[in-house]
């Protein structure tokens, strides 16, 4: 039976989400320098080209980077919290050697 997790505690599920959203919007910045450099480093290699190609280039680093932003703070928020430590996992027991 798994046990009860911090994040089922409003208070703490409450700090848990204002950290994860503080710390988007940081990574949401830190994007958006991102996508400023790539765009000023495919002007200096390229010219100007077709505005479909920094239209493109700006969705695929904007995407790439938010995801991976959105995907790594929710498994540290998880970690943080104790919410990974609640689960019953029958298969880890049953895959250690017998002492």
């Amino acid at each position: 039976m798994p046990g009860p997790s911090q994040l089922d505690d409003p208070l703490n599920a409450s700090i848990a989400w204002s950290r994860y959203w503080r710390l988007m919007r940081w990574m949401s910045l830190l994007t958006l320098l991102c996508v400023i450099v790539a765009l000023g480093i495919l002007f200096y290699l390229h010219g100007l080209v077709s505005i479909h190609m920094y239209i493109a280039a700006a969705g695929g680093v904007a995407f790439a980077l938010l995801l991976t932003s959105a995907l790594m703070g929710l498994v540290f928020m998880s970690s943080g919290t104790g919410h990974d430590e609640c689960i019953d996992d029958p298969v880890s027991s049953s895959l250690t050697p017998d002492e």
